[in-house]
């Protein structure tokens, strides 16, 4: 009887050793996907590292430094030095202008409240890069997100981080069933950041200490409005601050300095009862404001939908989940009622507030912590 000589799998899931198992790790600079490459290489695995140049910031804000800017490539690179890989820098700057920037500035001036996040990963890092690292024959591509890939009985399925606190589901809710077949995330199951610095240190990382990025990549310091008047100067054009029956409280300056659900600095103190900004209308230039009690929402649209159960979307009338409809806020108990493969209308069992176009709802398992997928939130 002949024995099975099959190797046992590595620790990235292919049955071969490390040395003869390529892996491309998508390396911003930071702490995070250096650890991944840091750690994959002391393992023995056939590393390469790329680092994606998005955006210039040098040239368009006149500041230095930036995700996948500057000192964070430097970064990358010195971390691939001195772990002994090759690292390549790859100029995606117009194929994210393209597929983000420009979406980010158009959804903002039409009311909506963009995720620029969730398209990055969706168009850019696992789609292009994704492609890059096929044409490098790589067996697979490593990413530094706090995500967890687990096998099922239908194969690849995506669960949250083990760390609460840290969890990158919903920017990740619209990866693909093929994508993460081919994608790995090998800090998902670390309890804590404070783990992975530890790694840092023990791989005698320059980058064990460095901060977090807090910013959106394309907006430092937070101010979306400074970045889109530069990219769409007739976002500045003012209006009326109006209630749902016309009713005019004051002017402004540009819907893109207003957000769903904003209460201060609209400028029209002296009122019984603050008001809010229940609903953004570019096309009429105007800002309209409610109480409080306009801003909660039971009955949701979601379009655009990446299902990632096991049966159909549609093979169900209803399906009992917990979804998020903010990154910020926790699970809430709801049930998604599909229109067709891709649409949906989902009903929050108690309504939630601020709830904008343009934002993600992302559906998760109420029993695991695996998820389901998610859509885009829009104006029905």
């Amino acid at each position: 009887m002949a024995l099975d000589q099959t190797p046992p799998l590595n620790s990235l899931g292919f049955a071969k050793a490390p040395a003869d198992t390529r892996v491309v790790v998508a390396m911003s600079g930071g702490v995070d996907s250096s650890v991944v490459a840091a750690m994959l290489a002391e393992e023995g695995y056939d590393v390469v590292g790329v680092t994606l140049q998005l955006y210039d910031h040098g040239a368009a804000l006149a500041k230095k430094g930036a995700c996948c800017a500057g000192i964070d490539i430097h970064d990358a690179r010195r971390v691939a030095e001195d772990m002994g890989f090759p690292h390549y820098v790859l100029d995606y700057e117009n194929v994210f202008k393209d597929a983000v920037i420009d979406e980010f500035a158009d959804s903002y001036l039409a009311g909506a409240t963009p995720v620029p996040c969730i398209r990055c990963n969706e168009r850019v890092k696992f789609k292009d890069l994704l492609g890059t690292a096929k044409d490098l024959e790589a067996d697979c591509m490593a990413t530094g997100h706090y995500i967890q890939r687990k096998m099922g009985a239908q194969g690849a399925e995506l669960h949250a981080a083990a760390d609460a606190t840290r969890d990158q589901s919903y920017f990740l809710f619209s990866t693909t069933p093929e994508q993460l077949e081919y994608l790995r995330f090998p800090l998902g199951h670390l309890p804590s950041k404070d783990d992975t610095r530890a790694l840092a240190a023990k791989y005698g990382l320059s980058v064990a200490m460095k901060p977090d990025s807090q910013d959106i990549c394309f907006v430092p310091n937070g101010d979306y409005a400074a970045v889109i008047r530069k990219l769409r100067p007739e976002a500045a054009n003012p209006g009326q601050i109006v209630d749902m029956d016309g009713t005019v409280f004051g002017d402004h300056d540009g819907v893109i300095n207003y957000t769903i659900g904003q209460r201060r600095g609209l400028g029209i103190g002296g009122l019984a009862d603050p008001l809010y900004v229940i609903k953004l209308d570019a096309d009429s230039k105007e800002v309209v404001v409610g109480p409080k009690e306009m801003l909660a929402t039971r009955t949701v649209p979601v379009r655009d939908i990446n299902w990632l159960g096991d049966a159909p979307l549609t093979s169900q009338n209803e399906w009992h989940v917990a979804v998020k409809v903010r990154s910020t806020r926790p699970p809430r108990a709801a049930i998604i009622r599909p229109l067709s493969k891709t649409t949906a209308t989902v009903e929050l069992l108690n309504p939630e507030q601020g709830i904008s176009p343009g934002q993600a709802c992302v559906f998760y398992d109420p029993d695991s912590s695996r998820i389901f997928g998610g859509g885009w939130i829009h104006k029905g």
